[in-house]
């Protein structure tokens, strides 16, 4: 990620085809290790491209990627076998509204902005 970092900083700062030397002035002003091997690999993956492109296509491969926390649902399968009728579908559970409590003492009387 730093090579890229330094790449795309190299981009912002006017220079459209940085080369390695310029990656590794980039990355060792800030005291990073170098890797000549990932530099060349990042170099030889954008020769010829256009930064924006590169990010927009990236862009729309993340969009397809689902995120977000949805839980899963676990459905108890009905037991099969017996003679046993099977049973009537259980009442949804009725939710309790749990009113909130105001409690204006969590911040003991002192609050960040004031």
């Amino acid at each position: 990620m730093k090579v890229v970092a330094a790449y795309l900083l190299a981009v912002l700062g006017g220079n459209t085809t940085p080369s390695a030397e310029d990656l590794k002035d980039i990355l060792g002003s800030v005291g990073a290790e170098t890797d000549d091997d990932r530099i060349q690999l990042l170099l030889s993956e954008v020769k010829g491209k256009d930064i924006t492109e590169l990010i927009a296509s990236g862009r729309e491969k993340l969009a397809s990627v689902p995120s977000g926390g949805g839980g899963a649902v676990a459905v108890a399968a009905p037991g099969g076998g017996g003679g046993a009728a099977a049973p009537a579908a259980a009442e949804p559970k009725k939710e309790e509204k749990v009113e909130e409590k105001e409690d204006t003492d969590d911040d003991m009387g002192f609050s960040l902005f004031d």
